[in-house]
């Protein structure tokens, strides 16, 4: 959607005359399942690497599962220092840990801390999950007030999409909800039922408009069946990039008639199930299991309507299941069977949550990989307002692969006795050091331990193209930031 979502936590001073139930003790009574999630986070410095952001904290809720394990909101868990589960009149608490979490989906398994006493948990009952819901039916959004009481607020859903809620760029089916929500003190991620069971979790809330995004309940049981086995490989990717075939000089030129749809293959991704199964690069996507996809990249699904393609790879399967191809390619179709793998390591990661980013710190100059994260500290209009040689990079990775498997770039510069003259230049990528190809932050550590003919230079892609660093001013440098309190020159991942 386009409207500016807002964190639910910013709905405690935003929102009020939401539905809630006139008996509490009834809603309690329905209520089974629910407790509260207390979670303590902290960030790295997107700017500056080696610093750690304040800490924060959130409160949320948690469903209670069949197993006994919590299921929350992948957000709620991401960064956290201290996760705590406290029981809904405040009488119990107890540190928890994560079993899994996906940051793509926006989910996260959780459980009591190993040792801890978690017996209470069994009191409070417990959420089956439920199967899918369609547009226009009821469900139940939950919430719990400070005393304990529970509170109901009664939802429909307006339509299904694939949105992405969490991880910049990852798409997952959503049921949009239309709800008036109340003021709560635990309203971060909320719990949504139908007929008592557990069909999403409440992700994010529009106070303007009243529409909810709630993860939907074929992704949380594909999410469940993945970390049954006590592992978590994530979501799988067929491994492509595509174009839309609107246009009728492309369908044209692709020898496309007027009742064939398609979408064309710009990008097949080394190591992926889609390069393994023979998809090549300028094929045309007709069908994926027997689902006719259109020009526009849409199949006919039969319980949600019209739903992006994707959905049936990322939303329907799991890592190292198949998935039965029919192509174009030369004018003749061609069928062909991939098994879906996990995405390959992308060259500029979409997120870092839970890692701390890699940086090197030489004489003044300071080196990290480029990640979306780093792009969209520019703000709401990042897209504009970013490095646009670094944006390039983002929208187009495969012309700066050339082996890399990181993008490593000048974020900024220092004034220090080392750095004359270079103060202005940064978010400049690095091809080169002292001779040798920079594939990683790794590589670039290692280059700068051996200057060439007594000096180092460094070649970027832009104005000057080569910086030269003199070893002994840069050493000397390097030992008075440390001394003035820099926690360390170098982290590698």
């Amino acid at each position: 959607m386009s409207c500016n979502y807002l964190p639910l936590l910013a709905l405690l001073l935003s929102i009020g005359g939401a539905i809630c139930l006139s008996n509490p003790a009834h809603a309690a009574a329905e209520s089974g399942g629910l407790l509260r999630i207390k979670t303590t986070i902290q960030t790295h410095n997107v700017a500056q690497p080696w610093e750690l952001n304040q800490p924060s904290r959130r409160r949320g809720l948690g469903a209670v599962l069949e197993d006994g394990n919590i299921l929350t909101t992948g957000e709620m868990a991401a960064n956290a220092t201290y996760i705590e589960f406290e029981s809904a009149d405040g009488a119990h608490t107890v540190p928890a840990e994560v079993i899994a979490i996906d940051y793509e989906a926006n989910l996260a398994l959780l459980k009591p801390e190993a040792g801890a006493d978690g017996e209470w948990i069994r009191t409070l009952g417990t959420l089956p999950t439920g199967g899918s819901a369609k547009p226009g039916e009821e469900v139940d959004i939950w919430q719990l007030e400070d005393n304990g009481d529970a509170i109901r607020t009664a939802g429909s859903i307006r339509s299904v999409d694939l949105l992405s809620t969490f991880a910049s760029g990852h798409f997952f089916l959503c049921y949009e909800v239309k709800a008036s929500m109340q003021s709560a003190s635990s309203s971060y991620t909320l719990p949504v039922t139908r007929d008592g069971k557990l069909i999403g979790i409440l992700a994010s809330y529009n106070s303007k408009d009243q529409i909810c995004d709630v993860v939907s309940p074929g992704i949380l049981n594909q999410f469940l069946k993945d970390v049954r086995d006590g592992t978590h490989e994530g979501f799988p990717s067929l491994g492509i990039a595509t174009v839309l075939t609107e246009d009728p000089q492309f369908r044209k030129w692709l020898g496309l008639s007027e009742d064939q749809g398609g979408i064309y293959v710009s990008r097949v991704l080394p190591g992926s199930g889609a390069a393994e199964s023979g998809l090549q690069e300028g094929d045309v996507l007709l069908t994926l299991d027997g689902h006719g996809i259109d020009r526009r990249g849409y199949y006919q699904d039969a319980s949600y309507g019209r739903l992006s393609w994707s959905h049936l790879v990322r939303g329907s399967k799991q890592v190292g299941e198949k998935l039965a191809l029919v192509i174009m390619r030369d004018g003749k179709e061609k069928n062909l069977e991939a098994t879906l793998r996990r995405p390959p390591d992308s060259l500029i990661p979409s997120h870092m949550y839970d890692k701390a980013p890699p940086y090197l710190i030489k004489g003044g100059l300071v080196f990290q990989e480029l990640t979306r994260s780093y792009l969209e500290a520019y703000g709401k209009e990042w897209r504009s307002r970013a490095p646009l040689d670094l944006l390039d990079a983002l929208n187009n990775p495969e012309d700066y692969e050339e082996g890399r498997s990181r993008l490593v770039f000048l974020s900024r510069v220092i004034r220090t006795p080392a750095t004359i003259g270079y103060d202005q230049v940064n978010n400049r990528i690095v091809t080169e050091a002292n001779g040798q190809k920079i594939t990683d932050m790794k590589s670039l550590v290692s280059a700068l331990r051996n200057p060439k003919d007594g000096v180092h230079s460094i070649r970027i892609d832009d104005v000057p193209y080569v910086i030269y660093l003199d070893p002994k001013a840069s050493d000397s440098v390097d030992k008075a930031l440390l001394q003035r309190g820099l926690p360390a020159l170098e982290r590698l991942p």
